[in-house]
């Protein structure tokens, strides 16, 4: 497994946290720090050429239309947009690395890990035959569409939720995962929804969905760059509640017996992987993979090791649907 940056040719209290931190910054490559915004240089060699056309116009009635992979991977392994991909050596992934079941570094080993790095290294396996053909990019949720649209990532594999607005600057994959926004609150907290937190501080990372759908609130929005930013003011008590995706709140409770999560979804929160704006090719071939993942039983298997403990085993795959014609 590799760690760097990539730009393509082609277009628990306070204490406890600090520690964690440190910890991750000691693995090897970047750690939970690089998820709070700190950006490395490009190397002298990486460039970026715009396409010397632009991607087609896109439509969007349901953000969860994407492309028919219109056959197996195995079908689409030698489209141009993947055969790139496999000449290069290696698929380039935006992840976290702070985000716990979803995409972080294991304390002992340093790995990256969770319901999204699994697809991430289902994608390699596809393409290379081993799951370990992948250099990831660690970035945050406001990171998500720039890194497609600059072409430093080939996907983003990160809590993505797909919307209209996204899809006039990227494309994705069908839907692998509905997750749905709620609180995560002190476990001695009366609180059961938003409208319980009038006046109060509520944190949410800047560029996502969730800071939006808050802001419809009477409370106080808190906006920081990263979802562990976060759960550290919330451990440090300058925020009264944390609101997010349940799994990544599902995460925080895992790691902090003091909070819990709480409330009816105020949302769904389809996510898909993230592909460059045009790039069909890649997109089926992900959609591809992503049903075989259903297929076989992969899905339910990553389900069940990181999410089914905090979220119950009577989720099942979204439906994908391959509707979208440009």
């Amino acid at each position: 497994m590799s760690v760097r940056p990539f730009r393509r040719s082609r277009a628990l209290r306070p204490l406890a946290a600090l520690g964690v931190v440190l910890a991750l910054a000691a693995c090897t490559g970047p750690s939970g720090l690089d998820d709070l915004g700190r950006e490395a240089e490009p190397t002298p060699d990486e460039t970026f050429t715009e396409s010397s056309s632009p991607p087609p116009a896109v439509t969007c009635e349901d953000a969860t239309e994407s492309y028919d992979p219109a056959g197996s991977s195995a079908d689409l392994a030698s489209l141009p947009g993947v055969q790139e991909i496999r000449d290069r050596g290696s698929i380039v992934a935006g992840v976290s690395a702070d985000t716990h079941l979803l995409g972080g570094r294991n304390p002992f080993t340093g790995d990256l890990e969770g319901f999204d790095i699994d697809v991430v290294r289902d994608l390699s396996t596809a393409i290379f035959g081993t799951p370990d053909r992948v250099t990831y990019r660690v970035i945050t949720s406001g990171d998500r569409v720039p890194v497609l649209e600059s072409g430093e990532v080939d996907v983003v594999v990160r809590a993505f939720t797909m919307t209209c607005a996204r899809w006039e600057q990227i494309a994705f994959s069908a839907s692998y995962f509905e997750a749905g926004q709620k609180l995560l609150v002190a476990d001695t907290s009366e609180v059961t929804r938003l409208e319980d937190l009038d006046g109060e501080r509520v944190c949410a990372p800047a560029g996502t969905t969730t800071l939006d759908r808050v802001a419809e609130y009477d409370v106080e929005v808190v906006p920081v760059a990263t979802h562990s930013a976060c759960l550290a003011l919330f451990q440090q008590g300058q925020v009264d509640a944390i609101t997010g995706d349940d799994t990544i709140l599902a995460g925080f409770a895992a790691q902090d017996p003091h909070a819990k999560v709480v409330g009816d979804p105020i949302s769904s929160e389809p996510y898909g992987v993230g592909v460059s704006a045009g790039d069909v090719d890649l997109a089926r071939f992900v959609n591809a993979v992503l049903a075989e993942r259903v297929a076989d039983g992969r899905w339910q298997a990553s389900y069940d090791q990181w999410l089914a403990p905090a979220l119950g085993t009577d989720i099942s795959p979204p439906v994908p649907d391959y509707g979208r014609l440009s």
